[in-house]
C-alpha cells in the first residue's frame, strides 16, 4: 500500500468513524487506483479520489408510520447522492434490519463506478431504511412507502435521482413508493426503475442482475476458450439475483447445486432444475417462506442451518467449478475464499454487492482464478434500469429480445473494458483492477471537466 493510500485511508476512517463496509469498498478501490495515480498527477492533484468519496449529499429523515393495530412505528430513511458527474443519481433502495449510514455510503460509492461501467448516463446513488418488509401486511408495507416517499419525493426526479429496488424492496414496494409520488407531484415520469410493465417497467429488469452476472461469467470462461456447459456452481442467497441467476446458469447448460437465505443453505446434488427453481420463486416471492422448505419438498436436497458460532460458511465448502455470491456484503470470508478455490473452484462472479471481505478478495487474486467484483458482474441490473430510464423518456417500450441482446452487450463492453485496462496498467487478467480504474476513469475526467463543484 503506497504511503498515498495510506493516508487517504487514516483521513476515511477518522473523518467516517463505526463505518466499517466504507472503508472496506474504499480501500479496495484506492489499492487498485495507486498505479493510475501514480502516473497521472492531475487527477491526484484535483484530489479526484477524494471528492468521489466524499458524497455530495446525505439525507437522513424520519419515517413514521402506523401498523395494523393502529401502533405508531417509527424508522429511519436515507438517501446518499454520491456522484451525479457522468448523470443523474442512480441506484436502489434496501429495506432491511441492517441498513445504516455506513452500508449505505458503501453501496453508493460502489454504485458510482457500477454505472460508470455500463456506459451509460448515470451517476452513483443509494438509499433505503433499517424497516422490515417481512412478516408485514400489504397495508403496513404500503403505509410505510408511502410516509418514506413523502420525504424522498422532494429530493429526487427522472432528471436529478431515479431509485430502484434492492434487497427488500422488489416490485410491491416499487409500486406503493411511485404511487405516492405520482400523488404528490402530480406527474408521470420515469422516477423509479423496477416498475411495473403496465406502468413504465422494463422486460428482462426483474432478471437483469442475475442475467447479467452469468453472461459477464461466461465471457471470462469465453476468453479461456471454456464456456459454462457441464459447470457445477454453488449459488448464495434465494431472492431475485439469485433466482435469475439459476435460470442463466440453466440456459447455459450449467448444473447449479445450492441456494440460501438468513437462516441456513440448501445442497442439492442432483442440481436444481426447472421445476425446482419454480418452486423457489413461488416459495420466495408468493409465500415468502424459508429455504428450508426446498429440501422438505425434494429428497435429494439437504438443509444445513446458519451457525453464527462458525468462522466460514459451509456453503462455500462443496466442491465445484464456479462460485456466485448472490446474498448480501461479506458472506464470503478470507477462509471461505480458500475453501473456495481447495474444492476446485476457478470462477468468482459476484452478484451480490461487495459480498467478498478484503482477505477473500486478496486470496483470490493470489490464486490467479477468474474472479469478477460486484461492480462489474452484476452491473446487469443497473443497466437495464438505465434501458428503463430510455424507454420512458422516449414514451416506448422495447420488445423483451432487444432489451436482453442490449444487456448481454453491456455486460460483454464490459468484460472487454475489464480486461483492455487491466493489460494497460500491467495487471492483465486482474479484473478488479480493471474494473475499479475503468470506472474510476471515466468518473474523473468528467469532474476534471467540470471544475471544483
Amino acid at each position: 500500500m503506497s504511503d498515498y493510500v495510506a493516508t487517504l485511508l487514516a483521513n476515511v476512517k477518522a473523518q467516517n468513524p463505526a463505518e466499517p463496509e466504507f472503508h472496506q469498498a474504499v480501500q479496495e478501490v484506492a489499492e487498485s487506483l495507486t498505479l493510475v495515480l501514480d502516473r497521472h498527477r492531475e487527477y491526484r492533484q484535483a484530489k479526484l479520489l477524494e471528492r468521489i468519496i466524499e458524497p455530495e449529499r446525505v439525507l437522513m429523515f424520519r419515517v413514521p408510520w402506523l401498523d395494523d393495530r393502529g401502533e405508531v412505528q417509527l424508522h429511519r430513511g436515507f438517501r446518499i447522492e454520491m456522484n451525479s458527474a457522468i448523470g443523474p443519481y442512480k441506484g436502489g433502495l434496501r429495506f432491511h434490519p441492517s441498513v445504516n449510514l455506513g452500508i449505505l455510503k458503501f453501496l453508493a460509492f460502489e454504485q458510482t463506478f457500477k454505472n460508470s461501467l455500463t456506459t451509460l448516463p448515470m451517476g452513483g446513488g443509494k438509499g433505503g431504511s433499517d424497516f422490515d418488509p417481512k412478516g408485514k401486511s400489504d397495508n403496513e408495507v404500503m403505509r410505510f412507502c408511502q410516509s418514506f416517499m413523502t420525504e424522498l419525493a422532494r429530493h429526487i426526479g427522472a432528471n436529478t435521482d431515479v431509485p430502484a429496488g434492492d434487497i427488500g424492496v422488489g416490485g410491491r414496494e416499487i409500486g406503493y413508493l411511485f404511487g405516492q409520488y405520482k400523488r404528490l407531484r402530480n406527474e408521470f415520469t420515469g422516477v423509479l426503475t423496477g416498475k411495473g410493465l403496465g406502468w413504465g417497467g422494463s422486460l428482462i429488469r426483474p432478471e437483469a442482475t442475475g442475467y447479467g452476472c452469468v453472461y459477464f461469467a461466461a465471457e471470462m470462461l469465453a476468453a479461456r476458450g471454456q464456456t459454462l456447459e457441464g459447470k457445477t456452481c454453488l449459488v448464495s442467497g434465494s431472492g431475485n439475483v439469485a433466482q435469475y441467476t439459476v435460470e442463466k446458469l440453466l440456459d447455459l447448460g450449467a448444473r447449479p447445486v445450492t441456494l440460501s437465505d438468513s437462516a441456513g443453505y440448501i445442497y442439492d446434488e442432483a442440481g436444481i432444475d426447472r421445476d425446482k427453481l419454480k418452486f423457489v420463486i413461488a416459495l420466495k416471492n408468493v409465500r415468502r417462506g424459508r429455504i428450508a422448505e426446498y429440501a422438505a419438498q425434494y429428497k435429494t436436497a439437504t438443509y444445513v442451518p446458519a451457525d453464527p458460532t462458525l468462522d466460514h460458511n459451509p456453503l462455500w465448502s462443496h466442491k465445484a467449478d464456479c462460485a456466485f455470491p448472490c446474498a448480501t456484503q461479506n458472506e464470503v470470508l478470507g477462509k471461505d475464499a480458500a475453501n473456495l478455490v481447495r474444492g476446485g473452484v476457478q470462477l468468482v462472479a459476484e452478484g451480490a454487492n461487495m459480498p467478498t471481505n478484503l482477505e477473500g478478495v486478496h486470496h483470490f487474486l493470489q490464486a490467479h482464478i477468474m474472479y469478477a467484483p460486484g461492480k462489474a458482474a452484476n452491473a446487469g441490473g443497473v443497466a437495464v434500469s438505465g434501458l428503463e430510464m430510455a424507454q420512458n423518456s422516449m414514451r416506448y417500450s422495447w420488445q423483451r429480445e432487444e432489451v436482453d441482446d442490449r444487456l448481454r452487450v453491456i455486460m460483454k463492453n464490459i468484460h472487454k473494458a475489464c480486461i483492455t485496462t487491466s493489460e494497460r496498467f500491467g495487471v492483465a487478467g486482474n479484473y478488479v483492477a480493471g474494473a475499479n480504474i475503468a470506472g474510476f476513469l471515466k468518473v474523473a475526467d468528467a469532474m476534471l471537466d467540470q471544475g471544483v463543484v
